[in-house]
């Protein structure tokens, strides 16, 4: 989250003449005058430093009340407020009124209004979810996470039924080396000449995926480059030989970069899964699990592609996606 401080020169105080010349109800007059042109001035600084967060617009309702309203958040990112869309149009299509509120930021934006019900549906992550809330896995399977999960949910909201979609991090290499080293899991990395150098963000390192849990898991000796945003050009320069990419990112679509298999389970799952309101779960389950049910990596891969390499906008990406899943 980015805070902003305001600098609108509005926000300045305005000194008042003396009007010594003028009688008394006229200075009067003067000073009730300046007063409320304060008044406006303040008003317009505070409206010049409003916020731009979806949060602070009114839910639309029908006459009677939010209830009848879905209010469908999404985080500050593309791949997310593409689902978030897809989600919206499914209901609609369903005769569901539903308020957008996309863009909101991350986590810590919009769990508040997720726990509140402010916001009644949210596309999620299992793992990264459950780490957020505190909770633990008895293994790294997707279905174990999904279980924690929904125990480690605040009082009144659900999780629906996850999709094989996953947006987590990743073991990557390029296909070249993939195909000259006979890479297939984080496993074979040890075939690789020394040293083997993985790059991502900073934060990789101490992760319980990272570097040293490959080494106790899958025997591999990692070294460690904190290549943060140019991790992919590194991989592709081969300044780095393996690289944390996110599952769901549009490079893949390209075919010349490969996701090592985790047969270990060493990365926790963090398959797309609709978080919503318990009070409106049953109202949207059969729409949205529809959805979660057509929704696979590949096709979230493809769906970013159109994003940001088609720059098309997520309304008319989601159209055209349910269309071709029979669900428009």
């Amino acid at each position: 989250r980015t805070h902003l401080t305001c600098t609108d020169p509005h926000h300045h105080s305005h000194g008042l003449p003396t009007e010594e010349r003028h009688t008394m109800f006229t200075a009067r007059i003067t000073r009730i005058a300046a007063a409320a042109s304060v008044a406006v001035a303040a008003a317009l600084a505070l409206s010049a430093c409003g916020s731009s967060n979806p949060l602070d617009k009114p839910t639309e309702t029908n006459g009677s009340g939010s209830s009848d309203t879905i209010v469908i958040g999404s985080q500050a990112y593309y791949s997310n407020e593409i689902i978030a869309e897809i989600y919206a149009q499914a209901l609609e299509k369903d005769g569901m009124k539903v308020d957008r509120k996309f863009n909101i930021g991350q986590r810590d934006a919009y769990m508040p209004d997720v726990k509140s019900g402010a916001i009644s549906l949210f596309p999620e992550y299992t793992g990264n979810l459950l780490e957020y809330l505190g909770g633990k896995a008895d293994t790294n399977s997707s279905d174990d996470v999904y279980a924690a999960l929904k125990k480690a949910l605040p009082s009144g909201l659900t999780a629906l039924d996850y999709a094989k979609a996953a947006d987590q991090d990743t073991y990557t290499v390029t296909k070249a080396n993939a195909d000259k080293y006979g890479l297939e899991s984080i496993g074979d990395l040890s075939k690789m000449p020394a040293p083997v150098t993985v790059g991502a963000a900073p934060e990789f390192e101490k992760r319980p995926y990272g570097p040293a849990a490959a080494k106790t898991d899958y025997g591999v000796d990692l070294a460690f480059s904190a290549t943060g945003q140019t991790t992919l050009e590194a991989l592709q320069a081969g300044t780095v030989q393996v690289a944390d990419i996110y599952s769901a990112d549009p490079a893949f679509a390209k075919g010349d970069l490969v996701a090592l298999k985790d047969p270990k389970n060493l990365i926790l799952p963090s398959n797309v899964v609709p978080i919503v309101s318990a009070s409106v779960a049953d109202k949207v389950s059969k729409a949205i699990n529809a959805v979660s049910a057509k929704l696979t990596t590949d096709e979230l891969v493809k769906l970013n592609v159109q994003s940001t390499a088609d720059k098309k906008q997520a309304t008319d990406i989601a159209k055209a996606w349910l269309k071709e899943q029979g669900l428009s």
